[in-house]
């Protein structure tokens, strides 16, 4: 991942609804939610929420997919884990153990709580 292309995730996550919204999406799963059912859930109106979603999908963080009438929202997970192992890339200097609970033995692309 380039510097800028985290920099646009990061910037699109760096608002309250967008934040939420995001990991709304990330419990919802592969299954993804419509909107109607994100905008019951936050509490966000419509002309509010299409606009956080484009911010994400823009950001490449969230996919949409129509079914019938609907269009289905879903985090894009291989985006979300590139972001991730973007951050954790060499960290802690290489030290063993770098905060509670992380692995950084583990490569980036396998790296867990312990």
């Amino acid at each position: 991942m380039q510097a800028d292309s985290a920099v646009a995730s990061l910037g699109a996550l760096a608002q309250e609804h967008r934040l939420a919204l995001f990991r709304l999406l990330v419990q919802a799963g592969e299954v993804g939610l419509a909107a109607g059912a994100i905008a019951e859930k936050l509490g966000v109106p419509n002309s509010s929420l299409s606009f956080h979603l484009t911010q994400l999908r823009e950001a490449g963080l969230v996919l949409q997919e129509r079914q019938h009438r609907s269009i289905i929202y879903r985090a894009n997970y291989p985006a979300m884990n590139t972001l991730v192992a973007y951050l954790m890339e060499n960290c802690c200097a290489g030290a063993a153990v770098c905060g509670p609970g992380v692995d950084c033995e583990a490569p980036a692309q396998e790296r867990k709580s312990v």
